[in-house]
């Protein structure tokens, strides 16, 4: 089996691949390719680029490959993910029965051109802030399920990740904010009941960044904000916390709210909106 890149489990890779190939396959299999295709027939395929962008997922789709193939299929990777590549650029090679590769070919580049697609818009907001020091930060607006395969491909886009999932940090936002009757009480809850928790808060307004800065918060979210505020609160807060800006973000701003001195941007639409790279399969 194909050696998976650091930070990708085997075990949710497995799964997932699991599931879409029981998608895919249903009750009786490709009954097109078996069907048309003779057992005994042995075949060479190249998974290429279609398109310009970033590659990521390369040994998801050949584990794809080697699940259906049973051991009877061979991967050998032209590419790397976190590449950029070119239209005609061969990202793999795939060696083993016809049927096998035909079988396992929609299942695998549904998986990368997925996560080539968040990994090339990834690079486009990385590139973007570029020598600002701001990093491109990734949400929790994840297709179910396939979270830390997206998330794997933001880092391999150069993005760095927020939390996986709700246990692993606290984000106190607006709503808990009316819940405990204000920002500086829902800071104090939450490090009260979790000390030891990474806690970021999110804050609207420039008094509210000073009341939790003032109360000792280390990560705030500048939601909404103008790039003039955001620098406003840059200015008071002078390194004592790391500021992280949110909402109406797009490539065209992301630079000057870069500017402000910000340390974050945190993007959503790196995985929710992330457009599929086109890639291919050629016999």
């Amino acid at each position: 089996m194909t050696e998976l890149a650091p930070g990708l489990s085997r075990e949710v890779v497995a799964a997932v691949v699991a599931r879409a190939l029981e998608e895919d396959l249903g009750e009786a299999g490709d009954v097109t390719t078996t069907s048309t295709v003779d057992a005994s027939t042995l075949s060479v395929a190249n998974v290429v680029a279609r398109q310009d962008g970033v590659v990521a997922g390369l040994p998801v789709a050949a584990y794809v490959f080697e699940t259906v193939g049973q051991g009877r299929v061979q991967v050998e990777f032209g590419s790397a993910d976190g590449a950029r590549v070119v239209p005609g650029e061969v990202l793999a090679t795939v060696r083993g029965p016809m049927r096998d590769l035909l079988t396992a070919e929609r299942t695998a580049l549904n998986l990368i051109g997925h996560l080539s697609g968040v990994a090339t818009l990834t690079r486009r907001w990385v590139d973007a802030v570029e020598g600002t020091g701001a990093r491109i930060r990734d949400t929790r607006k994840t297709m179910p399920g396939l979270r830390a395969l997206e998330k794997y491909a933001v880092r391999c886009g150069g993005g760095v990740n927020h939390r996986m999932s709700l246990s692993d940090a606290a984000l106190v936002k607006d709503n808990h904010v009316v819940a405990a009757g204000g920002v500086v009480a829902a800071f104090e809850r939450v490090r009260a009941a979790y000390p030891h928790l990474p806690l970021e808060i999110e804050v609207d307004t420039i008094e509210q960044a000073r009341e939790v800065i003032d109360a000792g918060a280390d990560l705030v979210l500048l939601d909404n904000m103008t790039p003039a505020v955001m620098r406003e609160v840059v200015e008071y807060v002078r390194g004592r916390a790391r500021l992280e800006a949110s909402g109406r973000l797009s490539l065209d701003n992301a630079r000057q709210v870069a500017e402000t001195g910000v340390d974050y941007l945190a993007v959503g639409a790196l995985t929710h909106s992330a457009p599929v790279l086109d890639i291919g399969l050629d016999i």
